[in-house]
């Protein structure tokens, strides 16, 4: 039966295609010690960070998906396959986040891996479900850090559910862990609150920062979609340059995970209106940066982005 599945949730998953190499930033150690750590793997950075910092040492995590790599269009590998079935608990972001994938992954529950969707134990209540978006709730949650907060108890509960002889330790390192992103919180709604009010304008690749608009006071426009999937057209750059140069906005952000030229584009099309618009930064959006760097954490990559903001809007 296990093989069936197996060969199964493979085609799912390879359907569209295989990409090149797998974009995991920690490799599967080729031992373990006796103290068998639980083999934990995750779709994103940003959950792999939450896993690392509540697991601890009791935990081994892979994440698929590694910095710059674009979670929407992103296909699985050969390798990623049995990373998947090798893994003692899933942790992926749902809200379609990882498009198809997405509905592949709750059916690892049949091979015997527990799956944990972490945005979805955030009240449906406070999501935003834009009509653009057919249906489905924005999947950027992590762009509000209360609402990531929520993500990381979610991985609590699992990793105690499935592992309760190290429930003290999980519980511990999540208080840790949720206290760091309180504090974090806080720095972000001081930094935001330093651009006035009708400056607060953030424009980007694509509409990946709704959530932190709506949490941090900023108005949030962005070329492409929700999900990357989508192509923007020449009347869409024509518009946002329109807008860009009515309301002075002194400068525009590239992403690290969607190439610059559609902003690049825009930035030329506001210059032929008669007005500059500076690119002001990169910013992570739907992949953190690399690993041993600030922005290569959650904690830093968020800091990373507030600080590009702000101090590009206030030019600075």
């Amino acid at each position: 039966m296990r093989n069936f599945i197996y060969w199964s949730l493979t085609a799912l998953l390879l359907m569209g295609g295989i990409s090149a190499c797998s974009g995991g930033s920690d490799s599967k150690a080729a031992a373990q010690s006796g103290d068998s750590l639980l083999n934990v793997v995750t779709t994103t950075g940003m959950i792999a960070d939450i896993a690392k910092n509540v697991g601890g040492e009791h935990v081994q995590v892979t994440s698929l998906m590694g910095p710059g790599v674009d979670p929407h269009l992103y296909k699985a590998s050969a390798g990623d396959v049995n990373r998947l079935f090798e893994a003692d608990i899933i942790f992926y972001n749902g809200l379609h986040l990882e498009a198809s994938m997405g509905k592949v992954l709750e059916r690892f529950n049949e091979s015997g891996a527990t799956t944990v969707a972490v945005a979805e134990a955030i009240d449906p209540e406070k999501l935003q479900a834009p009509p653009e978006f057919e249906g489905f709730y924005d999947p950027h949650v992590w762009f509000n850090v209360a609402f990531w907060m929520d993500a990381a108890t979610a991985v609590e509960t699992a990793l105690i559910e499935i592992d309760p002889d190290h429930a003290d330790d999980y519980t511990a390192n999540a208080q840790a862990y949720l206290a760091e992103l309180a504090e974090l919180d806080t720095y972000v709604s001081e930094q935001a609150a330093r651009v006035p009010d009708d400056q607060r304008v953030l424009i980007t690749a694509h509409d990946a920062f709704n959530y932190f608009g709506k949490a941090y006071g900023f108005e949030v426009r962005g070329l492409q979609g929700i999900s990357t999937a989508s192509e923007a057209g020449t009347a869409d750059v024509q518009d946002l340059a329109r807008f860009i140069a009515e309301r002075r906005i002194p400068a525009i952000f590239v992403e690290s995970s969607v190439p610059p030229r559609t902003v690049e584009a825009v930035q030329a099309a506001v210059r032929a209106q008669g007005f500059n618009v500076r690119i002001g930064g990169e910013l992570f959006s739907d992949a953190m940066g690399s690993p041993g760097t600030d922005e290569g954490t959650y904690n830093g990559m968020v800091r990373h982005n507030i600080d590009t903001i702000v101090g590009a809007l206030l030019g600075e």
